[in-house]
């Protein structure tokens, strides 16, 4: 799962939808056919064009130029009300309709049509989106502002003088006012019928209440913030950035911020939390987004905007229930293998009732934590090694792995990764939480690190972050089918290289991981279009995988909160397989493997329409040559 940069729009409301692509401007009657130097100018004229649309967007979004590792405007955090999002949607759609008007469609390289559609796609799907402004949830226990903006200043905010402290500081007091914005956003939306369930509301208090708890909010040590502040304030002094007397005065501007407005913003959401619950519903009965206001419309927008296709919940169902059989069946391949003597469903309940035997879970211990950590950066590094076999494009940002922080850990959460810069001058992050390390099977641990690490999204991004020729707005778009297929994809492409899933049960925990996915079409379609309740939802987990009931239940729960998300990563897979086959098929003994893959990362992420677009014109090129 990736956490990437956002922009206000997307991290307090969550607008995003899908389209087919608008239908192009028709080329003047009798057009006369262009020279190659006028393709040229034209395409130099519109990536220019692009670029300037990009950086007036990127304006509105001081978090976005953080993640890209920019310090323009780093001392400001995003505007979070409906007003600023309606402005960016006004402007967004004015650059559509003078791209329209500028330039001809036909006029342009395959490349160029490439970027033209997507320009036009982001805005459909903005549009779209925009018509469900009350549905979905501000806060929850896997997202929201919350959790975000601690994470963001104390890991994402660079400090290597005293202006960026000084910015440092101010992003504190500017984070009260975004806080508060999200949370009228929060409450007007409630008004409107759309109330977070239970769960949810218990999370974001937990949360909310770890980043005000310790000094200067509260006795006893340091808060993870202040910790952070102090933290860079000593480094400042001793690189003699600043004075111990420069020094006193910001971490005074610092308490007085953080004790202030900022206290204030966090007892505010959990002031709404805490009254809101009060009309959550309930949680045994039926959960799904049908039950928001003109909610079975707001779940087919989000199906289609996760999986970039027309797809109905029922067909996505159906495509759930097939794979979790075909799967089980290659399962049944490897219980046998091992020895097991029983059922598949007594093999999962086997797995998951060995909490204590070190074949299958780390010592709840620091000293197990930081085993995962190294075992996990070493199937990492294994796979490192063995990239230019496989890819032609390598990426120049490097890859670590890390404990969640203290204040958003969640036991048996889905692990994810963190974009590094586009320069590679801050590595991307894979990470895991291990509060509870027997929600975390060792079965599953060389899965989960191809899938955020790499070959998966840390490959996916850093390529897509890192390519050139390309409009810039092209190396930060995200497509979940896109991302999370190739990262499930990437999941089983590790099977071609040497040295993975060499112990039997990590092949097993592979196969977990994918019918995990397939169970998600079925589980997250269920919730939401079939009257599903929570426990249904959690125990068809548990009668089809050997996930632990800890992990289910946070599984399930994502789902509710996140309607149509889970339902991605499948999808995108199927298809990238897919499109892998037909080449296979039409290119035969010229297929390469390195260029397969290089077409599918080459371009940035796409709808998987555009996808199959690109790799078809890749296999024309291939027969031509």
């Amino acid at each position: 799962m990736i956490k990437p940069a956002v922009s206000a729009l997307a991290l307090a409301f969550s607008l995003a939808a899908c389209g087919q692509p608008a239908d192009k401007p028709a080329a003047p009657a009798a057009a006369t056919e262009l020279t190659a130097d006028q393709k040229a100018e034209i395409s130099k004229e519109l990536n220019e064009w692009f670029d300037a649309k990009y950086e007036e967007s990127l304006q509105d979004s001081p978090i976005t130029m953080t993640f890209l590792g920019r310090k323009d405007l780093n001392d400001q955090i995003d505007c979070f009300t409906f007003a600023c999002a309606d402005e960016q949607l006004a402007r967004q759609k004015a650059a559509v309709e003078e791209m329209k008007a500028k330039f001809n469609y036909d006029d342009l390289s395959d490349a160029d049509k490439l970027s033209w559609d997507l320009f036009e796609y982001q805005y459909d799907q903005a549009a779209e989106a925009a018509k469900f402004r009350y549905n979905g949830f501000v806060y929850d226990q896997m997202n929201g502002p919350q959790g975000f903006i601690p994470q963001f200043l104390i890991s994402f905010h660079n400090v290597e003088n005293a202006d960026d402290m000084r910015a440092y500081v101010s992003r504190i007091r500017e984070s009260a006012r975004a806080l508060n914005e999200a949370t009228d956003v929060a409450r007007e939306s409630a008004e409107h019928g759309t109330h977070a369930p239970k769960f949810a509301y218990e999370g974001v208090i937990d949360q909310s209440r770890k980043v005000i708890t310790g000094a200067p909010f509260t006795d006893g040590p340091d808060s993870a913030l202040m910790a952070d502040v102090k933290s860079e304030l000593a480094t400042l002094v001793e690189n003699g950035e600043l004075t111990q007397d420069e020094s006193d005065v910001i971490l005074a501007d610092a308490t007085d911020a953080m004790t202030n407005d900022f206290l204030d913003a966090f007892d505010n959401i959990i002031a709404f939390a805490t009254e809101d619950m009060a009309n959550s519903p309930d949680s045994t009965q039926a959960v799904g987004a049908f039950l928001q206001p003109d909610g079975a419309a707001y779940y087919e927008e989000r199906l289609a905007n996760n999986t970039t296709t027309s797809m109905t919940a029922d067909e996505i169902h159906e495509i759930g229930l097939a794979e979790v059989d075909r799967i089980h069946a290659e399962m049944e391949a490897i219980k046998d293998k091992v020895g097991f003597e029983g059922t598949l469903k007594e093999f999962f309940a086997f797995q998951r009732d060995s909490k204590d035997d070190e074949r299958f879970y780390y010592p709840d211990t620091d000293e197990g934590r930081q085993a995962y950590i190294d075992d996990a950066t070493a199937k990492i590094e294994n796979i490192k090694a063995k990239l230019p076999e496989f890819f032609g494009i390598l990426p120049k940002a490097d890859l670590v792995v890390k404990r969640v922080e203290a204040f958003r850990e969640q036991p048996g959460a889905a692990q994810h990764y963190f974009p590094g810069t586009p320069d590679g001058s801050r590595p991307g992050v894979y990470y895991a939480h291990l509060s509870d390390m027997k929600a975390m099977p060792k079965g599953e641990l060389e899965v989960i690190a191809y899938h955020e690490g790499i070959p998966g999204h840390h490959m996916q991004i850093s390529i897509a972050q890192e390519l050139t020729g390309v409009p810039q707005f092209r190396t930060q778009i995200n497509f979940t089918a896109y991302a999370e297929g190739w990262g499930l994809y990437s999941e089983w492409l590790a099977t071609e290289f040497p040295g993975t899933y060499e112990d039997p049960y990590s092949d097993f925990g592979r196969l977990g991981s994918e019918i995990w996915r397939a169970i998600r079409l079925v589980v997250d379609t269920g919730l939401h279009s079939k009257g599903w309740t929570e426990e249904q939802a959690v125990q068809y987990f548990l009668d089809n995988s050997a996930i632990t009931e800890a992990q289910a239940r946070s599984e399930v729960q994502r789902y509710i909160v996140m309607p149509g998300q889970a339902t991605a990563y499948k999808i995108g897979m199927i298809k990238i397989q897919d499109l892998r086959k037909h080449a296979e098929e039409e290119l035969g003994d010229k297929f390469d493997i390195r260029g397969f893959h290089d077409t599918v990362l080459g371009g940035g992420s796409m709808p998987l329409d555009l996808l199959e677009r690109r790799v078809d014109q890749w296999i024309a090129d291939q027969k031509a040559a």
